[in-house]
């Protein structure tokens, strides 16, 4: 669809729609550069204020992801009338204070009368213009590293199927609620070739977003991907939200899988994450600190899960 858009000429647009990259760079000046990215989804979690929390965190992941610092945000919501307004209050109040972690100023927004409610951002952030970070730079040999654990889908549709746990829903919403600024603060300080954010395209989807973008390949370790507790459990149950079938569908074509990789591994690989991780390309001498630097900011998941390779067929491959 994106395809058919007329495409801009203007030099100083580093970063468009080109490669299906997070955000867009804009520079400014040889010093300054705009990132801009919006992000809106409906709620996954039953808590207004929650769901505003995660809305929040989601759509400022897109400026981490290139290495920016969010600036200002606009909220932009959908509220159907029939609902009480205290609702829409309350997801408002958790986005606001999750900016305000984050040191975003909230400045304005727009909202509509919408059947279903909707909430998210759009953000402004500021990045150098020769130091952000894009989906298109990882190269062969550098290693592949990913700060979040993966299984926030299946866990988030067996919320709405009554079949998640307590403890494990609470788990996966500390996790969609925790920034990635330190992930982008640390990769910044190390320097890396290319990064992206895990979210609707599951991690398959998005890596294979990266080595596209890249003209490489990837090979991954499944046993090596960090995953949400109970998430196994719930995918094997059943718990597949629509957008995970339609990810696995879209990378039959683009995945060779090892015999040893059962459904529910698959379905994990392929699952639609919200407010997910940064997916980190970075050369193999720096990988010790990147580590080093992702833990000395408290990221917790920091996980190596495989490798970029020169590409010779499928583009990626899950052993």
């Amino acid at each position: 669809m994106l395809r058919h858009l007329p495409k801009s000429g203007d030099p100083n647009l580093l970063l468009g729609i080109g490669t299906g990259d997070d955000a867009a760079v804009y520079r400014l000046t040889d010093e300054l550069a705009l990132v801009q990215t919006v992000d809106v989804f409906t709620p996954i979690v039953d808590d207004p204020y929650t769901f505003g929390q995660i809305a929040a965190t989601n759509a400022l992941s897109d400026v981490y992801a290139k290495g920016g610092r969010p600036l200002l945000a606009l909220n932009i919501a959908g509220f159907p009338r029939k609902l009480s307004l205290d609702i829409l209050a309350e997801i408002l109040r958790g986005g606001a204070e999750k900016a305000l972690e984050a040191g975003v100023s909230i400045v304005g927004g727009h909202t509509i009368d919408d059947p279903e409610p909707k909430y998210g951002l759009a953000v402004t952030g500021l990045v150098h213009p020769a130091r952000f970070v894009s989906n298109a730079g990882a190269r062969p040999g550098d290693v592949l590293f990913l700060t979040k654990p993966i299984g926030i889908g299946v866990i988030t549709t067996g919320i709405k199927q009554d079949m998640t746990p307590p403890a494990v829903a609470a788990e996966a919403i500390r996790v969609m609620n925790t920034l990635n600024r330190a992930a982008s603060e640390a990769m910044m300080q190390v320097g890396v070739h290319a990064a992206t954010d895990v979210t609707g395209f599951g991690l398959l989807g998005h890596l294979y977003r990266m080595v596209d973008a890249s003209s490489v390949a990837a090979r991954i370790s499944a046993a090596a991907v960090p995953v949400l507790p109970g998430a196994a459990d719930l995918a094997g149950r059943g718990a597949v939200a629509g957008g995970t079938a339609r990810n696995l569908e879209w990378l039959a074509d683009k995945v060779r899988w090892a015999p040893t990789i059962d459904d529910t591994t698959r379905i994990l690989l392929a699952d639609a994450q919200t407010s997910g991780g940064l997916l980190i390309a970075v050369v193999p001498e720096r990988a010790a600190a990147l580590e080093h630097a992702m833990r000395a900011r408290g990221v917790e998941s920091i996980a190596r899960i495989g490798e970029i390779v020169a590409r010779n067929g499928l583009p990626i491959d899950v052993r």
